[in-house]
């Protein structure tokens, strides 16, 4: 290792060529994170992340990790950072402990502990108060731990709090928005803490950080696009009222920040008028990122392309499909993970609101970043009524504190408001004061009405797969959604045995291999070359296709309102298109979807025309969500706190019982498979080479967003049948590639639940008309 100085030290590290670097200087590591953490959190809580920068790591003063690290060094580079060190000189409990007896002996009761959760989970994530922290700040160890820290005088200026005062009554949203609070101060900690470690471990990559242009300097750009796209519009009744909805936009970003909703009908162009809004207002208000959440991870890619061919690289694309396990995260996937620095954010409802309530410092790093930004929650009404109440606390929080504006973008507003019943258990702390930023909803809905719905002439009588085969088949054009991948799959088996060529869509194939078949069912209708498609729900949102005839099945009132979306888009047919609702051979599984079903029958008992009607949503989400628990977990109990945080009582909360709880999807039922999607030809060979850069070098932040692209995600059963048959195998912890060239179809994509093809798939070829 180059330089003898015995200063204490952070972290040591191989340079490219194997040489060891100069050391990263201890007090050096902890200034600079604190001067970062302060900056992150100016809004918020400066003074608080900057005290919590300097004392993160003030147990690596002890002499035995010290000892330890310059042994380490000539083995592991960044042992203590993999997790390899803590049981052998942990360091992070020190300042935590520094800091509960800091501010107790200075009469600030037990503000200290707000710190002693940062610091105590920068590396194992945010911890419970009662079984957890508690315990650990009252151990042996925990108390050797600082003693022996102090005991080698540690610079002044690292220990001495200065003049920090702390005000609990400052705390934004006061004790309902404590939880949140602490959050943001432990993001604005550890994302300062992975990019020091990161300046330090790779300059040259730290360098490539914070290139981004702004939005201002974007904004011309989208300004060109839209330019572009009017002139080459045809002069259509669908177009006008487009440009009318993005003149309407443009002209409400003035309004103060808050919250907005933005009721525009399907193909009624909200994605970019969304976004045209979002650039204005952030223009106006000094907003400094948009971030576009999106409810299936399924159709992200579809929207983030729409915004790449305008902003270029400076759009991020960021979902949970290629992370690896929360249990074993190294330093590697830690730094790999996304901060959301860049200006335009896409992402999903899953890694959006989980991260929102998450302990772990990979998940929590990027929530500083949310501040001053416009968030726009596309189709608004797919938010789970299950975890509904805690979403919409966290979303007021934001919005009042943290200077967010929030969008709800959809064509079917959910029943959002604060509401009161007799029976307490089913209120609702809602969001209130929300603007429309359309003029006249009633009016745009009736103008943009291009489709007629035929309703079951009896809602109880179901129509079997061969059946709806021959109507599809009687049909030149024709899309058909129903709501399982196992209805997709048996539907599109009868088709094909009819019509040859019919096209399939569902989560089991990956999102390069969906967006390939989106793209061939835009050219083939553009072509008007005959064009079945089975889908399941992932079509309903953020996918833009046009077919004359809509097959739903008996689903949510909102999902039929979406499927009408994919019919007579541009409103160029001569009579309305046609959308026609079916009762499927089966309901749908018990749980929301079944819920969905029955109230939709409930609401529509009896109609006979315009089942669309906007005034009927309203309706619709009452009864939905009044038949739901709005917080079947408890989240909002598990972050609830002993005491007063005003007066400094308790401060105890469950947040690591709240992470657990608050999965949008249950981590423990599902698997990413990384698969051999080539292309339509076959050809291309970049997903093995990514895959070998993988296995040889570690996840890297471009490597894993290349990645997400050829993920599936399956039940974790599934997933350890295939492992256990060879047919897939752990690249990283939790993370699974296939390496059984069978195991992926060309049109069907995974083959879950079915017997492996007779003929690889890297000898398919999938012709012109949709055959193998």
């Amino acid at each position: 290792m180059t330089g003898s100085s015995n200063r204490p030290i952070a972290h040591a590290a191989r340079a490219p060529d194997g040489t060891w670097r100069a050391p990263h200087d201890l007090a050096e590591h902890l200034t600079q994170v604190g001067r970062l953490a302060g900056d992150f959190a100016q809004h918020y809580g400066a003074e608080w992340a900057r005290l919590a920068g300097r004392w993160h790591d003030l147990g690596k003063y002890r002499p035995r990790f010290q000892h330890y690290i310059r042994q380490a060094s000539g083995f592991e580079a960044d042992a203590h950072i993999k997790g390899e060190v803590g049981g052998k000189a942990p360091h992070s409990t020190a300042g935590a402990m520094l800091a509960k007896e800091h501010f107790k002996q200075a009469g600030f009761g037990n503000a200290g502990r707000v710190l002693a959760y940062l610091i105590a989970g920068h590396h194992a994530g945010l911890a419970d108060w009662f079984g957890g922290l508690e315990v650990r700040l009252t151990s042996a160890d925990s108390r050797a731990e600082l003693e022996e820290s102090l005991a080698v005088n540690p610079p002044a200026d690292v220990i001495d709090a200065g003049d920090f005062k702390p005000d609990l009554r400052a705390i934004p949203g006061g004790k309902n928005g404590f939880a949140l609070w602490v959050r943001m101060l432990f993001s604005a900690l550890v994302d300062a803490d992975f990019l020091d470690t990161e300046r330090y471990m790779d300059a040259d990559k730290f360098a490539r950080r914070n290139q981004w242009p702004t939005l201002a300097e974007l904004a011309p750009l989208f300004d060109a696009h839209m330019a572009r796209m009017a002139a080459a519009a045809p002069a259509t009744t669908v177009n006008t009222l487009r440009a009318d909805i993005l003149r309407q936009c443009r002209g409400k970003a003035a309004l103060a920040p808050g919250l907005f909703s933005l009721t525009v009908p399907t193909g009624g162009g909200k994605t970019l008028s969304g976004m045209a809004f979002a650039l204005e207002h952030a223009r106006i208000h000094g907003k400094r990122r948009v971030i576009h959440v999106i409810p299936y991870t399924s159709i992200i890619e579809q929207t983030a392309d729409i915004f790449r061919d305008i902003f270029g690289e400076s759009v991020i694309e960021h979902h949970s499909n290629a992370e690896s396990a929360p249990d074993a995260e190294t330093s590697a996937s830690r730094l790999a993970c996304e901060n959301w620095d860049a200006p335009i954010v896409v992402t999903t409802n899953v890694q959006f609101f989980e991260s929102l309530f998450a302990a772990r410092t990979s998940r929590c790093r990027k929530l500083h970043n949310l501040v001053d930004s416009v968030v726009i929650l596309d189709e608004a009404q797919l938010l789970p009524p299950e975890f509904l109440q805690p979403m919409l606390d966290v979303l007021n929080l934001l919005s009042r504190h943290y200077g967010v504006s929030v969008v709800l973008s959809t064509a079917t507003q959910p029943a959002l408001s604060t509401r009161e019943y007799f029976d307490a258990r089913q209120n609702l702390r809602g969001l209130d004061n929300v603007r429309e930023l359309i003029d006249d909803p009633d009016a745009l809905y009736a103008a943009l009405e291009r489709i007629h719905v035929h309703l079951p002439p009896d809602w109880h009588a179901p129509t079997d797969w061969p059946t709806l085969a021959d109507a599809l088949t009687a049909r030149d054009s024709a899309l058909a959604i129903v709501n399982t991948r196992k209805d997709a799959r048996a539907l599109w088996e009868q088709l094909q045995q009819r019509a040859p060529g019919a096209l399939h869509l569902s989560a089991l194939m990956c999102g390069a291999h969906r967006s390939q078949v989106i793209a061939d069912i835009r050219a083939r209708l553009q072509a008007r070359i005959p064009t079945r498609v089975v889908s399941t729900q992932l079509v309903e949102a953020g996918v833009d296709v046009d077919f004359p005839v809509v097959y739903r099945a008996l689903a949510g009132l909102d999902s039929i309102a979406q499927a009408a979306g994919r019919c007579n888009r541009e409103g160029r047919l001569a009579e309305p298109g046609e959308v026609v609702v079916f009762v499927p051979p089966k309901p749908a599984p018990p749980g929301l979807l079944r819920r969905g079903e029955d109230t939709c029958r409930d609401v529509l008992h009896g109609v006979t025309e315009h089942p669309l009607a906007r005034e009927r949503f309203a309706r619709y989400f009452e009864r939905l969500y009044h038949a739901c628990d709005l917080d079947k977990k408890g989240i909002c109990a598990d972050l609830c706190m002993a005491g007063n945080a005003l007066d400094g009582f308790e401060l105890a909360v469950n947040f690591r019982t709240a992470a657990e709880h608050f999965k949008l999807i249950e981590d423990e039922d599902s698997a990413p498979i990384i698969v051999l999607y080539r292309g339509a030809d076959g050809a291309d060979g970049s997903i093995e080479q990514w895959l070998d850069i993988l296995r040889k070098d570690g996840p890297e932040r471009w490597l894993m967003r290349k990645l997400q692209r050829y993920t599936v995600n399956i039940h974790r059963h599934e997933a350890e049948k295939f492992l256990r048959q060879g047919d897939i195998a752990q690249i990283i912890p939790g993370l699974y590639a296939q390496t059984n060239d069978l195991l992926y179809h060309p049109l069907l994509g995974l083959r879950v639940g079915e017997g492996a093809p007779a003929v690889p798939a890297s000898s398919w070829i999938v012709g012109s008309d949709g055959q193998v």
